[in-house]
């Protein structure tokens, strides 16, 4: 038997599908250039990946055919020697389809090893986000804007060419540079991306994460029943309608706060968060009537709080908001927890409006946003503008 070696991709559903195919199938076909062998493959069907939720893509590259047949037997390798990360916001954790409940993007990275982000952030804010663990691995950063396109259409500026040079410089031992420039030239045919690859090989590079450093939060775990402990029948389980609960800065009872399912959390699907200006909310209901994760609490007061870990982030609640700056979505990056705005604002209104103001003025326009399609040539003119970031990271 001879050596296994894999690569994983966490992208974003439906949002990345395709760079994140592209990425695992270009690493299979430049490792055939060295004479190796080769599989790419991704995981989580077509409904998952809706919506931006988390999903993967491998490639797993050996030197004979029992080895790669080995690997080929297992559902997803269980641990990988390089993990991508196409989206920074994506580094809060991910939950897979196949349901382990939250987990650290390094999850399944081997100790010592490279976990890539592709990200405008350093390090040190990156690892805000991140979670610790007990070995030690290594965080590289690939510079450039999150590639978001969608559904039918697909962004070519050359993230998946960076990536493929990034991942040579991290493990060579499973692709070259030479192969990889070898793929560009002969599958792509595209000397421009040939000298992509190169600059994000020449420029890449990495820093030693310690055992124990990153975010200290301790993600939720869940224990799955076996099948002896499963009820009889085919059931779901019901959840209570909800009622008034108890806020934790004025202990004060009131509102309405729907149950949620204590399992299920939506935050790792998404890119950007709301942040609403409760002096100017009017209480008109549209954000709570529109949520289609039934996201928002509604205060003793009579606004609505986002619960932050049942909200996936789709916009709704500002397309909605009839009043201007009221509820405003904001990247994800920005933000290291999923605390209650509305008892930052009891505490203290005037720093929290504070606060609002310099969010809102920081955040990207809405017309700048990578993840909608609002008009015709919009990633068109997305593509050079992320070009000459990255050439110039």
């Amino acid at each position: 038997m001879g050596k296994l070696l894999a690569v994983e991709v966490i992208y974003r559903g439906v949002f990345q599908k395709t760079l994140a195919k592209n990425i695992t199938r270009g690493v299979v076909l430049a490792a055939h250039n060295e004479g190796k062998l080769g599989l790419s493959f991704g995981r989580y069907g077509d409904a998952p990946e809706r919506n931006g939720i988390p999903a993967k893509s491998f490639a797993i590259v050996a030197d004979d055919e029992q080895t790669l047949e080995a690997g080929m037997a297992q559902y997803e390798p269980k641990q990988v020697d390089v993990t991508v990360v196409l989206d920074d916001t994506l580094s809060k954790g991910t939950e897979s389809w196949a349901w382990y409940g939250l987990q650290p993007v390094h999850h399944a990275l081997k100790p010592g090893h490279t976990l890539i982000v592709l990200s405008l952030q350093d390090a040190p804010a990156l690892l805000k986000s991140i979670h610790r663990r007990e070995t030690p691995y290594k965080l590289g950063i690939l510079k450039g804007v999150t590639n978001f396109s969608g559904m039918w259409v697909y962004k070519d500026d050359h993230t998946d060419v960076r990536v493929l040079g990034a991942i040579a410089k991290a493990l060579p031992e499973l692709v070259g540079l030479k192969a990889v420039e070898q793929f560009i030239a002969e599958k792509l045919k595209n000397e421009l991306k040939v000298t992509s690859a190169v600059l994000a090989f020449d420029r890449f590079k990495t820093v030693e994460v310690k055992a124990g450093e990153g975010n200290p939060e301790d993600l939720p775990k869940f224990e799955l029943l076996k099948w002896e402990d499963m009820r009889q029948g085919v059931s779901i389980k019901g959840q209570p309608q909800g009622g008034p609960y108890k806020n934790d800065v004025t202990r004060e009872v009131g509102g309405f706060r729907p149950v949620r399912n204590e399992l299920f959390k939506k935050y790792s699907t998404r890119t950007q968060r709301p942040v609403v200006n409760f002096k100017t909310c009017t209480k008109c209901t549209l954000c709570w009537l529109n949520c289609p994760d039934a996201s928002f609490d509604v205060t003793p007061e009579g606004t609505y709080d986002a619960n932050l870990e049942a909200c996936c982030g789709c916009g709704i609640c500002e397309d909605v908001c009839p009043v201007k700056d009221c509820i405003t979505m904001v990247n994800e990056s920005e933000f290291h927890d999923n605390k209650s705005q509305w008892e930052a604002f009891k505490k203290n209104q005037d720093a929290y409006l504070k606060w609002l103001e310099k969010t809102i003025k920081e955040a990207e326009p809405e017309e700048k946003r990578a993840h909608g399609f609002r008009y015709r040539g919009q990633y068109k003119e997305q593509v050079t503008e992320a070009l000459e970031v990255a050439h110039k990271a």
